[in-house]
C-alpha cells in the first residue's frame, strides 16, 4: 500500500542514469545546485554500462571501455548528486511534480518529486518487427540478449544468429562470441550502397571507426550479409531454424537463439506526458537542450538516436544551462554538431527498406501482450480505431513494442500518452492515505 509523504524537492530533476543523465547531473550538481537522479536500475549506467559480467571481443577495448566508464562513474559519484535507484516514473500529476514507483518489502511505495528544472533523459529502446515465428522461444532481442548475458545468463555453446539492423548487431555479436555463443551469422539489412557512404565518414569519428574494425576483426570468420533480413523462424529439433533472405535467395540457419532488432525508437513517452512538443518522434530541443516546456531539457537519444558521445555532451549541455552556466557552451555546442550530423548518417544509413515491413502473415502476431494479429489491424484507419477494436498497445507494454511496430507497417502514431506510462500495481492507488486519484493526469485519446 502506498503511505503518502511530502515530496522531495530538488533544483534539477534528472530522470535517467544513463550516460546522458550522469553527465546531466554532474554539469549541474558541480555548479551548486541540488540534483536528485531517479532511475528505475539498481545502479547508474543505463543500458549500455549495465553492470554485470564484462562482454567485449578483447582486453584492450575493455580497458578504454572501462576507463572511460569509471571516469562518469567517479565525477557523478563525488558531484554531489544523490541517485534514487529503483523508481519508475508513472505520472505527472500536475506543473512541478513527477510521482515514481518503488518497490519496497513492504509493496509498492510512491513517492512525489518537486523540481525546478527538469533533465530528461530516458534513453531508446529495440525496434521489433513481426514476422512469421518472431514469438517463438529462442527469439530475443538483440541489445535485450545482450542485457540478460550481463545479468549471468549463459550462452556459452549456444549457437546464435544475429539479424535485424544498425550498429549494434555487430557489437552484440562480439559480445556474445567473447562469452563463449558460437555466432552462427550476421544479417544486417541495410543496402551496400547506404553502408558504403556512411564507412567512409567514419574517418571523421577515429574512436568510432576503431570500435567497429575491432569488433568486425573479432568476427573475421563469421559471414557477415548485406542487404539480408529475417523472413521466419520454425521450431526444430535441436532448436529453431531461422530463414534469412536477400530477396532472390534464401538460406536456413540452425540455432538455439535468434538476437533480432531493427535499430532503435527514443523513449518519449514521459516528454510527451509533460507537454514536450516531438519532431519526427523525437523530442525537439534548441542548441541548449531546452525542449519546447520551460524548465524542463532533454538529452541523450530521446532527442534522436545518434549513440554515446553524443549523448555526453548533449547531457552537459543541458545541465549546464539547467545551472546557468550557459556561457561554457560554446565549445560544446561544436561537438555537440558534429555528433548530431553523425546520427543522422547513421539513421539514414540503417533506413529500413520497404521488404522488412511486409513480412507478416495474416496469423502473425503483431501485439504481443493482447495477441493481436496482423489481419485483425488491417482495414483500420488510425492507432486509436485499431485499439478501440483490438486493444492493440493496450497490455503491460503499454504499445512500446507494438507501437513502433504498427507505425513501421501502417504509419500510425499514438495520439496521445495517458498515465501511468508503466504498469502500477492496484494496491498502489488503494489507500486512503495515499494521494488522491484525482491528481492523476486524464488524456483522452484523440484521432
Amino acid at each position: 500500500m502506498i503511505s503518502k509523504a511530502k515530496a522531495q524537492h530538488a533544483d534539477v530533476l534528472v530522470v535517467g542514469a544513463g550516460p546522458a543523465g550522469m553527465a546531466a547531473a554532474i554539469a549541474a550538481a558541480t555548479h551548486g545546485c541540488r540534483v536528485l537522479v531517479l532511475d528505475d536500475n539498481a545502479a547508474e549506467g543505463g543500458q549500455i554500462w549495465r553492470k554485470g559480467i564484462a562482454a567485449t571481443p578483447d582486453r584492450s577495448e575493455s580497458k578504454v571501455r572501462d576507463t572511460r566508464q569509471a571516469t562518469l562513474r567517479t565525477a557523478f559519484r563525488k558531484s554531489g548528486a544523490k541517485l534514487l535507484p529503483g523508481r519508475r516514473v508513472v505520472d505527472a500529476p500536475r506543473q512541478g511534480i513527477l510521482r515514481t514507483i518503488v518497490d519496497t518489502p513492504a509493496g509498492p511505495i510512491a513517492e512525489s518529486f518537486a523540481w525546478d528544472r527538469l533533465i530528461l533523459a530516458t534513453g531508446a529502446r529495440e525496434r521489433f518487427l513481426p514476422f512469421p515465428g518472431w514469438t517463438l522461444p529462442g527469439v530475443v532481442g538483440a541489445g535485450g540478449l545482450q542485457a540478460l548475458v550481463k545479468g549471468g545468463y549463459p550462452v556459452a555453446g549456444k549457437r546464435v544468429v544475429v539479424a535485424g539492423t544498425g550498429p549494434l548487431l555487430l557489437a552484440v555479436a562480439a559480445h556474445l562470441r567473447h562469452d563463449g555463443a558460437t555466432v552462427v551469422s550476421i544479417a544486417e539489412q541495410a543496402a551496400l550502397r547506404r553502408l558504403v557512404p556512411f564507412a567512409a565518414s567514419m574517418w571523421s569519428h577515429p574512436a568510432k571507426l576503431k570500435q567497429g574494425i575491432r569488433y568486425r576483426r573479432a568476427l573475421a570468420d563469421v559471414p557477415y550479409r548485406i542487404g539480408w533480413w529475417p523472413v521466419a523462424v520454425e521450431k526444430a529439433s535441436s532448436g529453431i531454424l531461422v530463414r534469412l533472405t536477400n530477396g532472390k535467395h534464401t538460406v536456413a540457419e540452425h540455432c538455439d537463439l535468434l538476437a533480432c532488432g531493427f535499430h532503435l525508437v527514443p523513449n518519449t513517452e514521459l516528454a510527451e506526458l509533460v507537454g514536450c512538443k516531438l519532431n519526427g518522434g523525437a523530442v525537439e530541443v534548441n542548441e541548449q537542450q531546452q525542449t519546447t516546456v520551460a524548465g524542463i531539457f532533454c538529452a541523450g537519444e530521446p532527442t534522436g538516436i545518434a549513440g554515446l558521445d553524443a549523448a555526453l555532451v548533449q547531457g552537459e549541455i543541458a545541465g549546464l544551462t539547467a545551472a546557468g552556466q550557459t556561457q561554457q557552451l560554446s565549445a560544446l555546442s561544436r561537438k555537440r554538431a558534429k555528433e548530431i550530423a553523425f546520427g543522422q548518417r547513421l539513421n539514414a544509413a540503417f533506413r529500413l527498406r520497404p521488404e522488412v515491413t511486409l513480412l507478416s502473415a495474416p496469423d502473425t502476431i503483431v501485439c504481443r501482450c493482447e495477441d493481436v494479429t496482423f489481419s485483425r489491424l488491417q482495414g483500420h484507419a488510425s492507432w486509436t480505431a485499431a485499439k478501440l477494436q483490438t486493444r492493440c498497445g493496450m497490455g503491460p507494454c503499454q504499445g512500446r513494442i507494438c507501437g513502433p511496430a504498427v507505425q513501421s507497417l501502417f504509419g500510425w502514431r499514438p495520439t496521445s500518452v495517458r498515465p501511468p506510462i508503466f504498469p502500477v500495481p492496484i494496491s498502489a492507488f488503494g489507500n486512503n492515505d495515499s494521494d488522491s486519484l484525482e491528481e492523476l493526469t486524464v488524456f483522452q485519446e484523440t484521432q
